[in-house]
């Protein structure tokens, strides 16, 4: 008799085309977090979580976005390569009721799987306000598969759903492609290896022309075998009068129609969408700019004015009454140094990042948070889609550019999308020089905002113009290809932010922060002591100091923050607000100090993904040029500023 440690685990798949809620559904399911947003791209690896059902264990798999088993993008090879790899027990199909007719293709293709599969008609309160009526008991007999109403933002169906997988089943689809293709089809069923999954599917994909398919099956055939299905084809295709990809495309088509048909009920009159106008203001050529603009100020205006009045306050009553008591108990010498001297594991360590910068990250994840779930950032990414073109990149380049706002790793990461490796190379240069990211952005504005909105609005324009001179001088010097792509970029609706979901979000984005960085400064603090002790700071310092007093204009305690970006580019920033606060930066410096350390240094896990994505050769020519690029930048910017002024 088998334990309940002996019981097999099962697996199950969350697949859906992208943006239909498929992380809330996995969080929802398995109670661990993970990054959600309003926009397409948010998932861009396989996550897996646990997940226990009576007496059944289960490892439940977080897929990015698949828009149907005939692959479009680099993202969606790697979840089909899953799906038949893995070949999981249960594929639940994340589907937005609000889209359901754009999900029905990727259902009809999980169908042909013969795998249980049961669907989450995820978002339905949505519906009601649209007009639209979904008839789910009508979906789940036509499709034969239980099929789940889901309101995932607020965890509402989630009960159902894990009742819903102990009966989930193959369903049915009733897809015929006449005589000749059906024929064609069992023809080459019977010329793949029995031991191969979904024949069916893979035969399907292969009359369709789909080259990733037709790579996976010759790494299992020799080429005899390979060449002998390839005759095959070609002689279906000979033996088939019209276009076998239209064909097919064509009879899904009219099942999809018939489903749909079937079960949506749509009010004639339907009340106007607010919502939408509103988007289409967001990137509209003429008022996108200024509600843009305005965007950022409210960013910057919060940040200025709440997130530095936080900080402060803590570190006036939380951290000064510490540093007080210590300095009572210790004398000073090595031990006082070590703790809350200028180099202190506990002054510029543990009380910058928790007193200092996490209060203004706070802030600052909040409201970019809401932007995020209220689906702002993907008009953005249309609003400036003519803009990348004078770089030379096309849409499909637009997310991963407008991600980096977000996380650079994530966004560079990202670039697998584009199909050109120039434009992969145009990318991941100005996602490491040109953008920075949602913590640089926060940090900055908490220095600028110390200086006045003037200094931000200089900061900015040259923020602006090192993006624009980098993207079009890349542009001319990276060789044009002749082959062009055309992407078509997804656009979520908007919608009033989940409160909860904005302050869970913000609540684990700073989690992560201190999981990752809090041990970063308090190593960072111990550099730079121990090479103060040693004399090693100085040395550098002196080396330095033509550079950094002559050429940027900047107090030789920069050197100082230029370490600190190497490890965490927050701990330079933090030190930067210490030495605003303490009368050591001016102005013009404040201004200079913000861009040398929001240009020369991505953090290490962008260099490492810089690295996986172009290979150590070009990242290494890339953040080479960067640090150049941005000591020159800052150099003359500190010149020209001094003169005008």
């Amino acid at each position: 008799m088998m334990t309940n440690q002996e019981t097999p685990v099962k697996k199950i798949m969350i697949i859906g085309v992208p943006n239909t809620g498929k992380s809330l559904i996995f969080s929802n399911l398995t109670g661990k977090f993970t990054e959600v947003a309003n926009s397409p791209l948010t998932t861009i690896q396989i996550k897996t979580a646990p997940l226990v059902i009576g007496d059944q264990r289960y490892v439940v798999f977080d897929t990015p976005g698949l828009r149907s088993l005939y692959i479009h993008s680099e993202e969606e090879i790697l979840v089909r390569r899953t799906i038949f790899a893995e070949k999981p027990d249960i594929i639940i199909q994340c589907v937005d009721a609000n889209r359901l007719k754009q999900s029905l293709g990727l259902t009809s293709d999980l169908l042909t799987l013969g795998l249980p599969l049961l669907i989450c008609l995820n978002a339905i309160d949505e519906t009601a306000r649209k007009g639209m009526w979904i008839d789910s008991a009508a979906l789940s007999r036509l499709l034969g598969v239980p099929v789940i109403e889901s309101i995932a933002l607020q965890a509402k169906g989630t009960t159902e759903l894990k009742t819903a997988i102990l009966r989930a089943r193959a369903g049915k689809c009733a897809i015929g492609y006449g005589d000749i293709i059906e024929n064609g089809l069992i023809q080459l069923v019977s010329k793949l290896p029995a031991d191969i999954v979904f024949r069916r599917t893979i035969a399907v994909l292969m009359l369709m022309n789909d080259s990733h398919i037709e790579r996976d099956v010759a790494e299992i055939l020799d080429d005899g075998e390979m060449a002998e299905l390839h005759q095959k084809i070609i002689s279906i295709k000979q033996h088939f009068r019209g276009n076998i990809h239209l064909t097919i495309e064509n009879q899904m088509s009219r099942w999809i129609n018939r489903i749909y048909d079937n079960v949506v009920k749509q009010q004639r009159l339907v009340p106007t969408q607010v919502a939408q106008k509103i988007a289409g203001l967001c990137r509209h050529p003429l008022w996108g700019l200024p509600i843009l603009f305005c965007v950022v100020y409210i960013l910057y205006f919060l940040v200025a004015n709440v997130a530095n009045v936080i900080s402060e306050w803590m570190n006036n009553y939380l951290w000064k009454p510490v540093q007080d008591g210590i300095n009572d108990i210790l004398p000073s010498g090595f031990w006082h140094d070590l703790l809350i001297g200028d180099y202190g594991v506990l002054s510029l360590g543990i009380a910058n990042a928790l007193m200092t910068v996490l209060p203004i990250l706070g802030v600052f994840f909040l409201l970019f948070n809401t932007l995020e779930e209220i689906g702002y950032i993907p008009n953005l990414s249309v609003l400036t889609k003519r803009m990348l073109a004078k770089f030379g990149l096309s849409g499909g380049a637009i997310m991963p550019l407008v991600l980096g706002f977000g996380c650079k790793t994530m966004a560079t990461l990202t670039t697998k999308i584009l199909r050109s490796d120039r434009e992969r190379c145009i990318a991941i240069f100005l996602i490491a020089f040109a953008i920075p990211c949602a913590p640089q952005i926060g940090l900055s504005m908490s220095i600028l905002g110390r200086m006045g909105v003037s200094a931000f609005a200089i900061a900015f324009s040259v923020r602006v113009f090192i993006g624009m001179t980098s993207g079009l001088m890349l542009n001319l010097i990276l060789k044009q290809e002749e082959e062009k792509f055309v992407f078509i970029q997804e656009l979520p609706e908007m919608k009033w932010p989940s409160l909860r979901l904005v302050l869970k979000k913000t609540y684990y984005r700073l989690y992560w922060f201190l999981r990752e960085s809090l041990m970063v400064f308090i190593y960072a603090a111990l550099a730079l002591f121990f090479l103060q002790k040693l004399g090693i700071l100085e040395a550098m310092k002196h080396v330095l100091r033509p550079v950094v007093e002559g050429f940027l204009g900047l107090p030789l305690t920069m050197v100082d923050v230029i370490i600190l970006c190497f490890a965490r580019s927050e701990a330079g920033a933090g030190l930067i607000i210490n030495l605003v606060q303490k009368g050591q930066l001016d102005y013009i410096q404040c201004i200079v100090a913000v861009i040398i350390t929001t240009t020369f240094a991505p953090c290490f896990a962008n260099i490492v993904a810089m690295i996986k994505e172009v290979g150590g050769k070009r990242a290494s020519a890339m953040l080479f040029t960067i640090t150049l690029s941005a000591f020159s930048i800052a150099g003359a910017l500190n010149w020209t500023i001094r003169k005008l002024m």
